[in-house]
């Protein structure tokens, strides 16, 4: 018995002392330094025995500085395995990369955080952060670098002065705005921009104004877009005017999801089904923040009174699950989040950043689909441009109807999510060289003035045969340009 306790008591120790000589190799590998065993324990904040883990911010948070040159002379002062054909180590790459190198990241959120993170351990110091969302409890389980103390705040600040208070030298900015806020001399300063987004109408408004500004200004600023739903991701890279755009893969996206109004109405099975009867039906009816005001899902105010209305909708049914989370994410089209889909996501667009920003390997040539449903599933694939895309082809785009079609057809298939999928355009022609507006949604007394139109035939708006009818929506920074064709065999007649 007591040859087994000494047997046992020696593994024991030789176990702690390899866990410590481990954590000690691992904090030489993230420093650059080698430290001697006593301030292991401090910069581990743990006993010998714990469990060997660590992250790169907890490495962060100690007062042992991380150095990055030794991570970025391995990529930038020799030849990788795969590099681009024009680029040449240079050590002055390093200080280029981490002084002048301007990345925007746009979204601050489950993916924002992760990028924002992994762009601060990188080596990239100059970044700007844009989001317009403040942070709720229900974000605390996936977006790590906000705390309780900071619900209630800006995600765009909260993040940035996170990683700033656990990387020195950083120069991050918030920006707690709207991205259509800021004008093209804006975006022009930046050499590379970053979408962690979950709304795709934020993307198509991101890839336009990108596309406008290299036809404008001559300028190509490379998007990186990442996106995750659940255990599914992607990350692209869009070289403006080279490659794919966002608007040449919008069939990529999922419709969202919709419920018949019959059934919102008259047979609710779902508790989603509470949530849009409240939102849809008594919202509108009752108006109980005042006549006009919209749905805000991001007003607490209003989700609480969509879930209270719900909630009473959902008894009289006997439809249990209505939640006030559930309400917000109906109310908000949230998009369910796994932090580890966000990491794998974060870090593929990052290293598509680091890549293209020195040219020291070959960039992911567009396209790189990631499942973690079952297993572990990557596919990269070359997404081709679209011949006829709204933005990065700038041609005309042919629709044909009758001279006796109303207008409210071509407003119809402007709308549908398999075409156009533009929401809330304005229509504007030419009509015997006077500049007319034929309708217009997002103003409310200029749609009410135009309304009438769409009950109107083409004939009756003097609209002829490949006739041009200029399109603009919030959601594209460019206007598109349509050219009717009216069938020749009504014309005839």
């Amino acid at each position: 018995m007591i040859v087994f306790r000494t047997i046992a008591l020696f593994l024991i120790f030789s176990i702690f002392h390899e866990l410590l000589i481990s954590k000690e190799r691992l904090i030489i590998h993230v420093t650059g330094k080698p430290v001697n065993l006593k301030s292991i324990e401090v910069f581990f904040n743990t006993s010998p025995s714990s469990t060997y883990c660590i992250t790169m911010f907890q490495a962060m948070n100690c007062s042992i500085p991380i150095n990055y040159d030794i991570h970025l002379s391995r990529l930038l002062t020799r030849q990788g395995s795969n590099p681009d054909p024009d680029f040449t180590p240079n050590p002055d790459m390093i200080p280029m990369l981490q002084e002048q190198c301007k990345i925007l990241v746009v979204g601050a959120g489950g993916l924002g955080c992760e990028i924002i993170k992994c762009l601060a351990m990188s080596g990239f110091k100059v970044v700007h952060v844009i989001d317009m969302d403040t942070i709720d409890l229900s974000n605390l389980n996936r977006q790590f670098l906000f705390t309780p103390d900071d619900i209630g705040k800006p995600k765009a600040e909260a993040a940035v002065q996170s990683v700033m208070n656990r990387v020195p030298g950083l120069q991050y900015v918030a920006h707690f705005k709207k991205i259509q806020d800021f004008d093209d001399e804006f975006y022009l300063q930046f050499n590379l921009v970053i979408c962690g987004l979950d709304s795709v109408a934020a993307r198509r408004w991101m890839n336009s104004t990108i596309l406008n500004i290299a036809l404008q200004h001559e300028s190509i600023i490379p998007m990186l877009d990442g996106g995750t739903e659940a255990f599914k991701g992607h990350c692209r890279v869009i070289i403006p005017t080279t490659t794919a755009c966002i608007e040449c893969n919008m069939d990529l996206y999922p419709p969202q999801q919709n419920y018949p109004l019959c059934t919102i109405a008259n047979t609710p099975r779902l508790p989603e089904h509470c949530v849009e009867y409240a939102k849809i039906v008594l919202w509108p009816k009752e108006q109980p923040f005042g006549e006009g005001v919209e749905v805000d899902g991001d007003n607490p105010h209003h989700i609480t009174w969509l879930y209270k209305s719900a909630v009473e909708r959902a008894k009289t049914y006997n439809i249990p699950g209505v939640t006030y989370r559930l309400t917000q994410g109906v109310t908000k089209r949230i998009i369910p989040a796994v932090a580890s889909t966000n990491a794998t996501i974060a870090a593929a667009c990052v290293t598509e950043c680091m890549k293209i920003a020195t040219s020291s390997y070959m960039y992911l040539d567009n396209y790189m689909m990631f499942n973690n449903v079952h297993g572990v599933y990557t596919y990269a694939f070359q997404s081709e441009r679209k011949e006829n895309c709204l933005v990065c082809s700038r041609s005309t785009q042919e629709v044909s109807f009758t001279p006796s079609d109303k207008l409210q057809c071509f407003l119809d298939k402007l709308g549908e999510e398999t075409g156009f999928n533009l929401k809330s355009p304005t229509l504007t022609t030419v009509v015997g060289n006077t500049s007319r507006t034929l309708y217009m949604s997002n103003i409310p007394q200029m749609e009410q003035a135009l309304r009438p139109n769409l009950e109107k035939t083409f004939s009756e708006l003097e609209i002829v045969d490949c006739q041009e009818i200029v399109v603009t929506d919030p959601g594209l920074k460019v206007p598109v340009h349509f050219r009717i064709s009216l069938s020749s065999k009504e014309l005839e007649q």
